[in-house]
C-alpha cells in the first residue's frame, strides 16, 4: 500500500514514521494489531474502524514499520521493532484500550499485556501466532534452510503473493519476545478466535496458548471452516460480537 498524503503519522521514540487512523469516540478505544506483511488496509481492520464509527467508539489502525503506508523496509524490522511500534501507538489514546490482535498482531498483543497489564482492558485474538519465529518458522526449518539463513536471509513460499524473505534478525531477535515458555497473566476479558481449516496456524497454537495462559475470563471459540484470513461475513460477525462482548465484561 503506498502512502497518501493525507494519511497521518507520528515517529515512535526509535524514530521510525508509522502511518495510522484514528478515530474519535468513547473508551475503552478498540486497537487493531495486524498480522506479518498485513497492513491497516485489511478487511478485518476496515470492518472494526467502521463498525467502531456507528457505534462511537475510538479504534486506531496503524502499520507497524516495514508495512503498508509507514516508512522503512519490511527486511530491516523484527519482532521487537513491531512491539516497539505498537506500544509507541499506544501513546496516541489516553486510557485503557482493547486489543484486536490478528496473527502475529496476536502476539505483539500478548506482548503488550506483559509489558503494561495497565493499560489493557480486555483483548480478542484472531488467529493468534504467539511464538511463530521459533515454533513455526525455525522449527520446521531444513538443514539447508538453516545454512541458508546463516549467511542472512532465506526465502519462504507464500499462499499471499512474493516469497516472504525470513532475516536471521527476525529468528534471532524474535527469541527476546517468546510468550510461551514463561508464566502469562491476562488479567481481562480474552477471547482467542480460531478456525479449523488455518493452514498457516494450527489449532493446537490456539489450544496451547490457551492451556498456557491464565486469566479470570479467557475464552476459546474454534470455527469450523475458517481459514487464517478470517474475514469472511460469518468470521467479520463473530469479531464484531467478541469485541462487544469483552467491552461488555469489562465494564
Amino acid at each position: 500500500m503506498k502512502k497518501t498524503s493525507d494519511t497521518p503519522t507520528f515517529t515512535t521514540p526509535q524514530g521510525r514514521k508509522i502511518a495510522y487512523h484514528l478515530t474519535d469516540g468513547t473508551g475503552p478505544a478498540v486497537v487493531f494489531l495486524g498480522g506479518f506483511k498485513s497492513d491497516m488496509g485489511g478487511t478485518k481492520a476496515v470492518y472494526l474502524e467502521d463498525w467502531a464509527r456507528k457505534e462511537g467508539r475510538a479504534f486506531l489502525r496503524f502499520d507497524y514499520s516495514g508495512h503498508g503506508e509507514s516508512d522503512g523496509a519490511f527486511t530491516d524490522g523484527a519482532i521487537g521493532d513491531w512491539f516497539e511500534d505498537a506500544c509507541a501507538a499506544l501513546g496516541l489514546i489516553a486510557g485503557k484500550v482493547v486489543l484486536v490482535g490478528s496473527s502475529m498482531g496476536g502476539w505483539i498483543s500478548l506482548q503488550i499485556a506483559r509489558a503494561m497489564p495497565e493499560r489493557i482492558a480486555g483483548m480478542v485474538t484472531i488467529a493468534a501466532a504467539p511464538d511463530f519465529t521459533e515454533d513455526s518458522m525455525w522449527g520446521s526449518f531444513t538443514d539447508a534452510q538453516k545454512a541458508e539463513l546463516a549467511q542472512g536471509q532465506v526465502a519462504l513460499p507464500s499462499d499471499y503473493g512474493e516469497p516472504y524473505i525470513i532475516t536471521k534478525r527476525l529468528i534471532e531477535e524474535g527469541r527476546n519476545r517468546l510468550v510461551l515458555r514463561d508464566p502469562l497473566s491476562l488479567p481481562f476479558p480474552v477471547r482467542f478466535l480460531q478456525g479449523t481449516a488455518d493452514a498457516d496456524v494450527d489449532m493446537s497454537v490456539a489450544l496451547r496458548l490457551l492451556d498456557h495462559a491464565t486469566g479470570p475470563d479467557m475464552r476459546l471459540t474454534l470455527l469450523d471452516g475458517a481459514d487464517h484470513r478470517f474475514s469472511d461475513d460469518t468470521c467479520l460477525t463473530l469479531i464484531e460480537q467478541s469485541v462487544t462482548e469483552v467491552l461488555h465484561a469489562a465494564g
